[in-house]
């Protein structure tokens, strides 16, 4: 029996991000890379149980709607986020299972049915990663005559998360008792329609199927700006970003937290997950081998290309390349936009050339890299420090992830900051998260 005085410590959280050969935009060409792994299905259920067997939290899986002959290889060529998860989710058994969808391009009734059926087929392991969409060319591919703004497109998903999550509570728990002998199917009395009216959507309801094992999946909210900061404080469960040192990810921390507390929320309801790419070797000799072997794949062109993206995919070959990184106004205001301030910042304190700009874009140094213990290291800093409740895993090489499954997940279960087994068999169990009241029953 444990002892009502045993100290439980808070424990770190781990999930990774599938997202083709992993590293840089050219990894497809790295000699222990897959070329197809963006559309090899064998692959990436491959990595989704090294993931479950390392007792990571969750899986994710980012998504855009939009390409041109410039976007990067795994870009143009990759699986749907819903579809592959709902594949993953029968070949799996404990792991999450995180999929992007935009707010931006999207219908709420669509998107509450879509994950409702996946919390259903895996058992209540759902998450959606909601995204307003930065890139102004999706319009081109929804009838749409231009892309909302971005203070626009973020009171769209407020209301969308709205509609989704009434719609998730159009049944109690109990509301289906299929009872054979009387007849009963369901219980009319525990049925309930949500008849939304507001500025953008019209959505009467009810949905069409009813609550899962954990009650509604996860809500993830992707994003580092003000207004994200604001709609995950609001609605999310936990949100995916990204700092590069463990300063401003502290400040991103507390801010998001105290948001939390002004929302009437508890700091524990949302966890706060920093996106990290990881290299671990043997020796500090090892690894600068293994980043270099995936950096050299990147040609300039493609590196310019890569930054491109972030800025409207603005042309940068017409700039001087070993010149100072160019003044381009307020060129991917309307995109990516924390990630374009922190690229124009970065290269105004630091001096870059565009050259230099690019190729730190296309592959960027791994927040945490070294040896097994030393990764360990950093992770349980930024944790211990409240940079972080957890971290999404990217291999800055393509085997980068098999090595940290293998190498630095041990250390950290020795430690006692990571479970060695999975507490339920929901993701919110894996979350510690509460049981998610019904709006219509409180």
């Amino acid at each position: 029996m444990t002892s009502a005085n045993t100290h439980i410590p808070r424990q770190l959280r781990l999930g990774t991000i599938l997202q083709g050969a992993a590293g840089n935009m050219s990894a497809w060409r790295h000699p222990d890379a897959l070329a197809d792994s963006s559309i090899n299905f064998e692959y990436v259920r491959g990595l989704a149980q090294k993931a479950e067997q390392a007792k990571l939290d969750f899986v994710f899986i980012a998504d855009g709607l939009y390409i041109n002959e410039k976007s990067i290889p795994h870009f143009l060529n990759r699986f749907e986020p819903l579809t592959l998860l709902s594949a993953l989710a029968t070949s799996t058994r404990h792991i999450g299972l995180v999929g992007t969808l935009s707010t931006s391009y999207s219908e709420p009734f669509t998107t509450a049915r879509q994950f409702a059926s996946l919390d259903h087929i895996s058992g209540g392991r759902a998450g959606w990663n909601v995204v307003t969409s930065p890139l102004e060319g999706s319009a081109k591919n929804f009838t749409r005559d231009s892309h909302p703004e971005h203070a626009l497109r973020y009171r769209i998903a407020d209301e969308f998360l709205d509609v989704v999550k009434g719609l998730w509570d159009s049944w109690e728990d109990d509301a289906f008792p299929r009872n054979k002998e009387s007849g009963a199917f369901f219980d009319a009395k525990k049925l309930h329609t949500l008849t939304h009216k507001g500025e953008f959507f019209s959505v009467q309801g009810p949905l069409n199927i009813g609550r899962s094992k954990q009650g509604r999946p996860i809500v993830f909210q992707a994003g580092a700006s003000d207004d994200g900061k604001k709609l995950a404080a609001k609605h999310a469960d936990a949100i995916f970003t990204h700092h590069a040192s463990l300063a401003e990810a502290q400040a991103f921390y507390q801010d998001v937290k105290q948001q939390l507390e002004e929302n009437g929320r508890s700091r524990d309801a949302l966890h706060i997950f920093q996106g990290v790419s990881v290299i671990i070797g043997d020796d500090a000799a090892d690894v600068e081998r293994q980043y270099w072997q995936t950096a050299q794949l990147v040609s300039i062109t493609d590196a310019l290309n890569y930054l491109g993206r972030y800025f409207d995919h603005h042309d940068f070959s017409q700039h001087p390349l070993d010149a100072p990184f160019p003044d381009i106004g307020d060129i991917g205001k309307n995109s990516f936009r924390s990630t374009t301030d922190e690229i124009k910042r970065n290269a105004r304190e630091k001096g870059q050339t565009l050259r230099e700009v690019a190729l730190e874009a296309a592959t960027p140094r791994p927040v945490f890299s070294g040896t097994p213990e030393q990764v360990a290291d950093g992770l349980q800093q930024w944790f211990d420090a409240y940079a972080a409740d957890g971290f999404i895993i990217s291999g800055g090489t393509p085997l980068s992830f098999t090595h940290f499954a293998d190498r630095v997940v041990p250390i950290l279960q020795s430690r006692g900051i990571f479970r060695r087994d999975y507490p339920g068999t929901t993701l919110r169990d894996s979350f510690d998260l509460p049981w998610p009241l019904n709006r219509f029953t409180q």
